[in-house]
């Protein structure tokens, strides 16, 4: 498969074996960052305008649609006169990821009452379960008098006692409530938890069913990729009360799990540094390409384009690599633009893994994700307070790149273990973080559009992503030149 898809990619000509050598002048390692003017805005706004448009169709990780917008990329890796980085001389890092989702083969009922799955019920794990077992209806959640060992607990699902103030607040909803309120029920013996939908829950069923009949996606090999029997969560409509109150109901549950391979890929283009000793490291620049494709939602746009996410950054990765290959640094700038992060950050974890450069040779990583929304002169550095900064020399290095150039206000905040939304562990250079390479995190931070159709281009601020590119462009020149790399903090360690 990984080579039928090469040869599709190669006849639309995304796969050059060489770049043409260039001449440069040797950079100075206090030379102010030189070619800030090959980030221009008219380039990130022809880019973004391409990349997050309805021809790529949402980019969706493991389709067509990702693997075209891959090719797309490399090619314009291989116009701003990037070197092929990925594997056999070509842009392109392949991976397998494995798709594991509820089959069609399964049923729920109860009683004499079929439940087809995702238009009558919900169930947010993907996990096989085979439970024949009495229904026990409570009417609030208490879990401290009800007998509940060996039964299905039935009950009205509740946002009581949740913080809905986060961002997808109706996706996001149902897995809070079974955090809530199932796992009590599963410590006391339960088999099942049922809940009866409210508003809430009726409100986002589409756009969840569109995400739960996805199923899990992991990385081939992956220790953690076994699926094993689970007790289930199932989310029913409120007209299956009456169901779940009728005296002596049992309900029957039989969830099967079928597995599949997919193809993602890694788009890798390297700048090559002048310096003949320290050429051989590498500034490791980091975004993803992918978003979430076509969905059956209600409504008469169906494509999550993903402009800010993560549209954004792949086209200020493009407008960097230009400036260093107008100017290269001492080091070499490694460009990564990640697949299947919306799967579970599955491109770096394959990468920081199986890197195509040596792991020892990576000084530092610079990742984005969602820089063009929001406050024009406000954006957010992640990984620079503990206990989420693992390099105090690469955040001295990137805040005195953001006084030098576009002095943007900090939010601190999102940094915090104390924020609801764990920013920090939703993007990719948490694999590297953990693999001991310093790394930090630019954003602009979440807005209303966040992971729904209207993401657009039309939405984007294109004047902010060229601010922001140029503070990492700045970032990563300072890096690529000085003489010493930045060293991780001894004490480093992540709160999860």
């Amino acid at each position: 498969m990984k080579y039928l898809i090469y040869l599709a990619l190669l006849s639309q000509g995304a796969i050059t074996q060489s770049v043409t050598a260039q001449t440069h002048t040797p950079a100075h390692p206090s030379s102010p960052a030189p070619a800030l003017s090959a980030i221009r805005q008219t380039d990130i706004k022809t880019d973004i305008f391409t990349m997050a448009s309805d021809y790529f169709r949402g980019r969706e990780a493991g389709t067509p649609d990702e693997l075209t917008a891959a090719a797309w990329l490399a090619d314009k890796a291989r116009a701003a006169g990037l070197r092929p980085g990925g594997d056999n001389g070509t842009y392109f890092q392949f991976f397998t990821m494995i798709r594991n989702r509820l089959s069609a083969a399964s049923t729920i009922s109860i009683g004499d009452h079929p439940i087809p799955l995702w238009t009558e019920s919900l169930v947010p794990q993907t996990a096989t379960a085979n439970i024949n077992a009495p229904i026990l209806f409570i009417d609030k959640a208490d879990t401290t008098n009800a007998d509940v060992k060996g039964k299905a607990v039935a009950l009205l699902a509740s946002p009581e006692g949740i913080n809905l103030d986060v961002s997808l607040p109706l996706r996001r909803y149902p897995s809070l409530d079974a955090r809530r309120y199932a796992t009590p029920f599963f410590a006391k013996g339960a088999v099942a938890v049922i809940f009866i939908a409210d508003s809430l829950i009726e409100a986002g069923w589409p756009l969840n069913a569109s995400y739960f009949d996805h199923g899990a996606y992991t990385l081939e090999g992956d220790p953690t990729a076994q699926v094993t029997e689970r007790a289930p969560i199932l989310f029913l409509h409120p007209a299956a009360l009456s169901w779940v109150k009728t005296p002596g109901a049992t309900i029957h549950i039989d969830l099967r799990v079928e597995h599949f391979d997919y193809p993602s890929v890694n788009v890798i283009g390297i700048q090559p540094g002048t310096d003949p000793i320290l050429s051989k490291e590498y500034v490791l620049y980091s975004g993803h390409h992918d978003h979430d494709g076509v969905r059956h939602i209600p409504g008469p746009d169906t494509i999550f384009n993903g402009a800010d996410d993560n549209a954004s950054v792949s086209v200020a990765l493009l407008a960097i690599a230009r400036a260093f290959h107008q100017q290269p640094g001492r080091r070499s700038a490694l460009f990564i633009w990640h697949g299947a992060e919306e799967r579970g950050l599955l491109g770096s974890r394959w990468f920081a893994t199986h890197p195509t450069v040596p792991h020892s040779s990576i000084i530092a990583v610079l990742n984005g994700d969602m820089i063009g929304r929001n406050n024009p002169d406000s954006a957010a550095l992640l990984g620079i307070q503990p206990p989420h900064r693992n390099s105090r020399d690469l955040v001295a290095i990137a805040l005195a790149a953001n006084a030098e150039g576009p002095r943007f206000k900090l939010d601190t905040v999102y940094d915090k273990p104390s924020q609801v939304e764990g920013w920090y562990f939703r993007s990719d250079h948490l694999p590297y973080a953990r693999a001991g390479i310093p790394a930090i995190f630019y954003t602009s931070l979440l807005h209303p559009d966040y992971h729904t159709p209207k993401d657009e281009p039309s939405r984007i601020d294109t004047e902010k992503i060229t601010r922001i590119a140029q503070w990492m462009y700045r970032t990563g020149w300072k890096l690529a030149n000085n003489d010493s790399r930045p060293t991780l903090d001894p004490d480093f360690k992540l709160e999860r």
